[in-house]
């Protein structure tokens, strides 16, 4: 063998070998981490709620997906509409890889819209992966008099529905089918999540609220329809289990109006129950964590653990989380004016 093609032998050789060496270290580095370690997931929204599910059920099962096999415990952080979880996420959190925020992701618009509130900036986030696209729709009781959309139309008496605060959906989507249809309706704000907004329901605090259809339907799986009927629903087409529910952008009357839920829709509709970082954490570990929560998802006790408690499983990646976060910076001015105008009250 001539001498050139042994050298580039040896070379390529020691190349492999430290590649073995440099990988095999990184999970060491790994190991060593997150070993004997907690990882926490905050969760923005109160106990009992859709948020409050999909953590703890990643809580459940994460760890065995990541090298170490760290503790995990879930808490939550609720107040202003999760945005006191998300400007902690910012602000506070330590960016080691062992803080991970689980809040409403339409807060991003509320950043784009110049709310003063907001003590973030969502470009800098980083942004591990969404559970399942989400749709929102409006649910309401019988007894309040309204069991469609065309009677709540011709209603005389504003409808009373459960909020949170601006930047949830569960504020956002009201005020946007009161901009859009009209109807006549009083949002009650400051409950903790949905998992709240349902018990007003229940005690007929209010009559309605709108948050996903998948959660209410595993709530109220034996009430619906007949005590408690969906109107109307904010997405992308009609939700497959609501087939003859109207979406939002089927009332809309003008160009302006079908933009309005667009935007909107599309927010809720991939970014809503996104999982996030600080910003600063190590890349090396939110790619880690990324390949853990794909790992996560595709787990067979998780999906076991999902499909029986009527959770869906359709994850979206990182990387295009990443990108609708950043369209929502590339909106037209004119359109966000708009926008702000029914989705940021004045302070």
């Amino acid at each position: 063998m001539r001498p050139y093609r042994l050298s580039v032998l040896r070379v390529a050789l020691a190349l492999g070998i430290a590649l073995i060496a440099m990988t095999a270290t990184a999970a060491l580095a790994a190991d060593d981490f997150y070993k004997g370690k907690t990882v926490r997931i905050i969760v923005g929204s109160a106990p009992g709620g859709g948020f409050d599910a999909y953590a703890r059920l990643v809580g459940r099962h994460i760890g065995k997906h990541i090298p170490g096999a760290p503790r995990t415990l879930v808490t939550s952080m609720t107040g202003a509409g999760n945005l006191i979880a998300a400007n902690y996420m910012y602000n506070r959190a330590k960016p080691d890889g062992l803080t991970i925020g689980h809040w409403v992701g339409t807060l991003v618009l509320q950043q784009v819209l110049g709310n003063k509130r907001v003590q973030f900036d969502a470009r800098k986030f980083e942004w591990i992966t969404v559970p399942k696209p989400s749709y929102t729709a409006c649910v309401v009781a019988k007894d309040s008099g309204i069991t469609t959309m065309d009677q709540w139309l011709a209603a005389k008496q504003p409808l009373k529905l459960g909020g949170m605060g601006p930047g949830s959906s569960i504020s956002d989507i009201p005020r946007l089918v009161e901009s859009i249809t009209g109807v006549p309706l009083k949002l009650v704000e400051g409950y903790g999540g949905a998992a709240r907004v349902r018990l007003a329901i229940e005690k007929r605090e209010v009559f309605g609220g709108c948050w996903s259809p998948d959660v209410i339907l595993s709530y109220w799986p034996k009430s619906i329809p007949g005590e408690l009927n969906f109107v109307v629903q904010v997405g992308v087409g009609r939700h497959p289990r609501l087939p003859d529910v109207p979406n939002i952008l089927e009332l809309a009357k003008s160009e302006d109006q079908r933009q309005f839920a667009g935007v909107v829709g599309r927010n809720a509709h991939e970014i809503l129950r996104a999982f996030s970082l600080p910003p600063g954490t190590p890349k090396a570990r939110v790619e880690l964590l990324r390949k853990a929560f794909a790992a996560t998802f595709k787990d067979p006790e998780l999906l076991a653990e999902a499909k029986k408690a009527n959770l869906i499983i359709n994850p979206i990646p990182g990387p295009r989380v990443v990108q609708a976060v950043n369209e929502f910076f590339a909106l037209d001015a004119e359109l966000l004016a708009r926008l702000k105008g029914i989705l940021v009250p004045k302070q």
